[in-house]
């Protein structure tokens, strides 16, 4: 973040973390659970917004998302370089772009900053652009930016920086201890079989640990194998090595865990290790109690919903329970003969809430 420095002078802030770890999630409205399974893990989000477009339906489901989990966020009012009569800078920093323009060219932005601070405030948010900004605590910061010209981002940079190290610094304290991670996807690879790709948000994760991870039908105790890294793509000759395999994998940091019994893990699972065996069955409760406190199993007339991942069907249950809507059942998996008993149930009851909704699964015969 060097080219940010001279900036921090301006905004007072003295930079002191060495860096940070970005998990991109798509865009696209069709990646919801994607989207859900970053959001579930992040510490602080930026909130890309096409600038001429403004906000979409999939700014709202992120915008409610963040809000369910607490996470501060800012807005990056993306593709300014679509502005109408907008001349690049060659300056990374976007208030030195903002100065060169026409006047026309300044008022066109800041209309569409006003859009977006008035779609803000309509979901409850104080916000305002970056220069403008008095208490970065209590406004979301709007921060003009070009992914194609750069301009923007080492303001983006170093407000992201600023907010983190004053109002974060305690929860981003890295411990060396056992690592804790959550599992972002369960996939199978040639010569390894199931393997897991997860984030791990804290400590350190070695070769042969014992691992205690979520799973469908209560935790997954294993054993690491293998823990595998990217290879840098200049060495990516042969897709069937695109790993190296490392002793050790220190937070944060994304990492695939090779390991037996990992059919049965859930995207958006904690994942726990162990180094004392004794303390297996006690950690085993805690991931047990994560994942159960998102499910919902009961007795009471309302709709079944199932969902692929934990951060998917904790999102599900927070946007019916905003609206209203009794849950009978909330679960993870596909869709059994023992949801469609729980309907009929309820269809007894209250046939308008005899109602299975399943998100990204399938319907089992």
């Amino acid at each position: 973040m060097t080219f940010a420095e001279d900036l921090a002078e301006k905004f007072n802030v003295k930079l002191t973390i060495p860096g940070v770890l970005v998990l991109d999630t798509p865009g696209h409205e069709a990646f919801f659970n994607l989207r859900t399974r970053g959001g579930a893990i992040a510490d602080i989000a930026i909130l890309v917004v096409d600038v001429i477009r403004g906000f979409q339906t999939q700014t709202y489901e992120c915008i409610n998302l963040l809000r369910s989990r607490r996470v501060p966020f800012l807005i990056a009012a993306n593709k300014v370089d679509l502005i109408p009569g907008w001349r690049p800078s060659g300056s990374k920093s976007i208030l030195k772009a903002i100065e060169v323009q026409e006047e026309h060219v300044k008022r066109a932005l800041d209309e569409k900053i006003y859009e977006l601070i008035g779609e803000l405030s309509a979901c409850g948010f104080n916000s305002e652009r970056i220069d403008r900004v008095r208490d970065f605590t209590r406004t979301v910061a709007i921060v003009p930016t070009s992914a194609k010209t750069k301009e923007g981002i080492a303001e983006l940079m170093v407000v992201l920086a600023g907010l983190t190290q004053q109002y974060m610094k305690k929860k981003l304290t890295v411990s060396e201890g056992e690592g804790k991670g959550v599992v972002l996807e369960v996939r199978e690879e040639p010569g390894l079989g199931i393997t897991i790709d997860a984030i791990l948000y804290d400590g350190v994760l070695r070769r042969d640990d014992l691992l205690v991870i979520g799973g469908l039908d209560g935790a997954v105790v294993t054993r690491i194998r293998a823990l595998l890294q990217p290879k840098p793509l200049d060495e990516m000759r042969d897709p069937r090595e695109r790993f190296d395999s490392v002793s050790e994998v220190a937070a944060a940091a994304g990492v695939k865990i090779a390991a037996p019994h990992l059919e049965k893990v859930v995207a958006g699972a904690p994942l726990r290790a162990v180094r004392d065996e004794e303390k297996v069955k006690e950690v085993e409760l805690e991931v047990q109690q994560e994942v159960e406190s998102i499910t919902i199993k009961g007795d009471r007339v309302g709709v079944v919903v199932k969902a692929d991942t934990l951060g998917s069907l904790e999102a599900l249950v927070n946007f019916f329970r905003e609206r209203g809507i009794t849950i009978r059942i909330a679960d993870i998996g596909d869709v059994a003969k023992r949801d469609v008993m729980e309907a009929a149930v309820v269809a007894e009851k209250d046939p308008l809430q005899a109602v299975i909704l399943a998100f990204n699964v399938k319907i089992l015969p």
